[in-house]
């Protein structure tokens, strides 16, 4: 989930050590609010502000997979920007009007053996992120298709969920993840694995 970038942090402060570490974030975007090319300046960067690394998984599905590589400070750039844009799009599909700034949405993928320490005991780490912020934070219970992934789903607008996106980056930054993490991909169906398997057999696909 992170790694440090070789820089040493003896003596260091801490807003300094965190600027040290190399952080992956993974979210479930819905192909309708899907962030667009001309979003993304060089098709996966953002910049000047932030230097995170933006990718998009292919496919066809509905829903893909967006990575934000780089330090947590450009990762964090890199959310709020999302959060906002996210917003932006919501409000201009009310008509204009004014009711309020909308609540956005978004899906955390997060390897299951992390949610323990986000939970807490008894609920009590999710539920000081959820009173310290204002957010909404929900952890799936079962895992994602054909993977040990679980969706973390953060709700609320744009300035909550990126303080929400803090602590749980902080969570997961201090408790990494055990043992082989098999990924999520969207669309991905058992029946595909076999197929594939399958194909790489020299077989051809029952009947």
């Amino acid at each position: 989930m992170a790694s440090p970038d070789g820089a040493s942090g003896v003596g260091a402060s801490p807003e300094e050590t965190e600027l040290s570490i190399t952080l992956t974030l993974r979210m479930l975007m819905h192909g309708k609010v899907m962030l667009r090319a001309h979003d993304v300046p060089d098709g996966v960067r953002y910049r000047p502000q932030s230097s995170a690394r933006i990718t998009i998984s292919e496919g066809s599905c509905p829903e893909r997979i967006t990575t934000i590589t780089g330090s947590t400070d450009a990762v964090f750039r890199a959310v709020s920007m999302i959060a906002f844009k996210l917003e932006e799009d919501l409000g201009a599909g009310s008509d204009g009007a004014a009711a309020g700034r909308a609540p956005v949405t978004l899906r955390l993928v997060i390897p299951a053996s992390q949610c323990g320490s986000l939970i807490g005991k008894a609920g009590a780490k999710i539920r000081e992120i959820r009173e310290s912020t204002g957010a909404q934070v929900q952890v799936a219970g079962d895992l994602l298709p054909n993977s040990t992934e679980r969706a973390v789903t953060v709700s609320g607008v744009p300035d909550t969920i990126i303080q929400c996106v803090r602590q749980i980056c902080a969570v997961i930054l201090e408790s990494p993840p055990k043992g082989a993490t098999i990924p999520y991909h969207p669309g991905l169906s058992l029946g595909t694995i076999l197929l594939s398997a399958n194909q790489v057999r020299g077989r051809s696909p029952p009947e």
